[in-house]
């Protein structure tokens, strides 16, 4: 699929630690929902600080309260991360046709692009994550989210994901939350289904 091919756009958003290859083995799965769709799956802006891998902000030190101001600091090289493969495949100007799907981390940075008001994409999904964000912009678009957690998750705990649904919704984004039960920190089959069937219904 050249470049001026693609219908759509789905960039994925690795955890801490992790890279872009990992996530882009989700594709094959994902891809008989999404017909026409590019994919693409950057690593993190940042060589990860205690393994081979990247993450898009520190968790070294990390705590409640300097985890929202760590988020603001990774704006701009996030910014410029996803960027490349949206101007790649030819969606600056067509943000709606674009969709983020992170996990844990890439989570926190997807919510984090909405609720700032920087990107205003067609759909976000996120996997075992958090908003974290502390500067939320006067308007906030409202993109659909799907929301998905594991209740065994020891990682980040599935009351984050419950706490960011309510906070979307009194933002005025509409959310939808698949809470998994007995799952880690981890992304379920039935999940990376459901995934592809929220981003069919809206990038179509």
């Amino acid at each position: 699929m050249t470049n001026s091919e693609a219908k759509a756009l789905v960039i994925f958003l690795h955890g801490v630690g992790s890279n872009g290859a990992d996530l882009a083995a989700l594709a094959p799965a994902m891809a008989p929902a999404l017909p026409g769709v590019a994919f693409e799956s950057p690593n993190g802006s940042q060589p990860c600080d205690f393994n081979s891998g990247y993450q898009w902000f520190s968790v070294a030190g990390v705590t409640p309260e300097n985890r929202a101001e760590r988020i603001r600091a990774a704006r701009g090289a996030f910014d410029a991360v996803v960027s490349e493969p949206i101007k790649k495949h030819g969606f600056s100007r067509r943000l709606d046709r674009v969709a983020f799907v992170g996990f844990s981390q890439g989570t926190i940075m997807a919510l984090d692009a909405l609720v700032s008001g920087r990107w205003p994409v067609g759909a976000i999904v996120g996997f075992s994550g958090r908003l974290a964000t502390d500067d939320i912009a006067e308007t906030v678009p409202s993109v659909p989210v799907l929301l998905q957690h594991g209740t065994m998750d020891s990682v980040i705990p599935v009351g984050e994901t419950q706490a960011a649904e309510k906070r979307l919704k009194a933002l005025g984004v509409p959310v939808e939350t698949l809470i998994v039960p007995g799952l880690g920190h981890s992304i379920s089959a039935p999940g990376l289904d459901r995934a592809g069937v929220f981003l069919a219904e809206h990038l179509a």
